[in-house]
C-alpha cells in the first residue's frame, strides 16, 4: 500500500468533498450523504487496517446521522438540509478537529509509521500536530461560515462555496505536507 495514501488526512476528507460536490443542488444532500458513507467505508478499508481514525469515525457517523434524519423528517422539513448542508458538514469537521485537541490531535493519527520520532522530541511532534489540527479546525470553521454567507448573500455563492474554500483547502493541504519537515528541522540540533 502506498505510504502517502495510508497516512494522508486528505484521504479522510474525500467523502466530505464528495458530499460538498454532490449536495450542491436542491434535494441532493441525501444522495451526497450516501455517496460519502460509501466512500468513507471503501477508503477506510483501502487505507489498511491501522485501526479506526477519528476522522473516519466522525465521517461515517455524521453521514449516517444525516441520512437517518432525512428519512425521519418529512420532505418539507428537509429544506434546511439543502440550505445548510455545507455549513453543517464543515461545522461538524471543525468541532471534531477542535475536540481532538483535548485528547489526540486528529492529524497525529496520520503521521507516518516511519516518522523519525526518535530524532525529535515528542513535545515537538505533539506541537506540530496541534498546529496542523488547529489549522484544519480553522479551515473547516471558515468553510462553515462561508456556507452560511452563501445562503444569506446568494450573489456571493461562486466565491463563498467554490473559489475561497478550494483555495483554502489547497493551502491547508500544502501546509500539511511541508510544515512537519520544517518543524522537525527547527528542533534538530545544529
Amino acid at each position: 500500500m502506498d505510504e502517502w495514501f495510508e497516512r494522508s488526512p486528505f484521504i479522510g476528507f474525500v467523502p466530505w468533498i464528495i458530499y460538498w460536490i454532490v449536495a450542491d443542488g436542491p434535494s441532493t444532500w441525501m444522495f451526497g450523504a450516501l455517496c460519502a458513507v460509501l466512500a468513507a467505508i471503501i477508503l477506510g478499508v483501502s487505507a489498511g487496517f491501522a485501526g479506526p481514525r477519528l476522522l473516519d469515525l466522525v465521517t461515517i457517523g455524521f453521514f449516517i446521522a444525516v441520512t437517518i434524519a432525512g428519512m425521519v423528517v418529512g420532505a418539507e422539513d428537509r429544506d434546511w438540509m439543502d440550505t445548510y448542508a455545507t455549513t453543517l458538514s464543515a461545522g461538524a469537521l471543525a468541532a471534531m478537529a477542535l475536540a481532538s485537541l483535548a485528547f489526540v490531535p486528529f492529524t497525529e493519527q496520520y503521521a507516518p509509521r516511519s516518522a523519525p520520532r526518535h530524532d525529535w522530541e515528542k513535545a515537538a511532534f505533539r506541537r506540530t500536530n496541534r498546529v496542523l489540527t488547529l489549522m484544519w479546525a480553522l479551515v473547516f470553521a471558515l468553510i462553515a461560515v462561508l456556507g452560511y454567507v452563501a445562503v444569506t448573500a446568494p450573489s456571493t455563492v461562486h466565491w463563498t462555496k467554490a473559489v475561497i474554500p478550494v483555495v483554502v483547502i489547497v493551502g491547508a493541504v500544502g501546509m500539511t505536507q511541508i510544515y512537519p519537515a520544517r518543524a522537525r528541522d527547527a528542533v534538530r540540533p545544529p
